[in-house]
């Protein structure tokens, strides 16, 4: 499975850093000899691209790392942090495009009309932005990897962006050339909202919100289909972005030996891990069957 993870983090980055930059080079080339602002803020975005894919790759590998001394549960976190790193760089990307918008807004002299061949660059662009993005996140997914679905995600953006340009060039010759900074200004905080998705996303992770109730549904099931283990409660799922650790207690027949009830709860954990591939490692507790009292509590009573 690291094997499979390890090859398809690689790839997806090789795809990604290579497409982008060639499409930077000629976007930012296009846009300069073409006179298009949003081109050209086109062109430092998908710049942009190629750095966050750096990192999010670093991150990857990192969470890659298997669990030692110091890091017991493993590495899985430096992905979600190579994510916030990733909103971070985005946010700087994204000011320096909406200034430099606002500054050919207010002073029209700046604005030159783009010619058609911006507007060709903007169609080449929406298509092989489609097939990168939608590429990086499948395999993101594939490999579950929350670094590579991030990246993915922040490629999307360049779709929307190069339809923006289409739509700027062409109502900008149509005599409205304001429209140009205009469209500059709105991938600008395109951008921006992409910065607050991934931010958002990977905080979750980091703060250890679960990927989805179905995930405690599989787990109770599991659980309860081990032989003579009962009604498992008190779930928990610490996510580490590419993987979970999860600890439950069982309900196991009360005149049972120590021994017995111990094989049992490891049962449960090999079934945990062995049936669900997200989980990296599980942790039972055994109860008495039908006692009841409140787990919130340090000591039992």
């Amino acid at each position: 499975m690291d094997e499979f993870r390890s090859k398809g983090g690689k790839k997806a980055a090789t795809v990604a850093i290579i497409s982008n930059c060639f499409l930077t080079t000629f976007n930012i080339i296009i846009g300069l000899t073409s006179g298009s602002y949003a081109l050209i803020s086109e062109g430092a975005h998908t710049l942009s691209d190629v750095a966050t894919t750096i990192i999010a790759y670093a991150g990857f590998k990192i969470g890659q790392k298997p669990a030692d001394e110091n890091h017991p549960i493993g590495h899985g976190r430096a992905e979600a942090i190579s994510g916030l790193v990733i909103v971070l760089f985005l946010t700087m990307v994204s000011y320096e495009i909406i200034t430099g918008a606002f500054d050919k807004i207010i002073n029209p002299s700046l604005i030159t009309i783009p010619d058609t061949l911006a507007a060709l660059m903007a169609i080449f662009g929406i298509f092989t932005n489609y097939a990168i993005s939608n590429y990086i996140i499948k395999i993101g997914e594939e490999i579950n990897s929350p670094a590579i679905v991030a990246d993915g995600k922040h490629q999307r953006t360049d779709i929307f962006s190069s339809v923006a340009v289409l739509v700027g060039v062409v109502v900008s010759n149509m005599g409205y050339p304001i429209l140009d900074p205009v469209i500059g200004l709105i991938i600008g905080l395109l951008i921006l909202k992409t910065a607050y998705e991934i931010g958002k996303e990977n905080i979750d992770n980091i703060m250890g919100k679960i990927p989805s109730e179905d995930l405690i549904k599989r787990i109770e099931k599991i659980a309860n289909k081990t032989p003579k283990s009962y009604n498992a409660h008190n779930i928990k799922v610490d996510y580490l972005g590419s993987y979970a650790i999860v600890t439950l207690h069982i309900e196991v027949d009360k005149n049972m030996s120590v021994s017995e009830s111990h094989k049992i709860a490891h049962q449960v954990q090999e079934n945990i891990v062995e049936k669900i591939p997200i989980v990296k490692s599980a942790t039972v507790h055994a109860c008495p069957l039908g006692l009841k009292y409140d787990h919130d509590q340090e000591i039992d009573q």
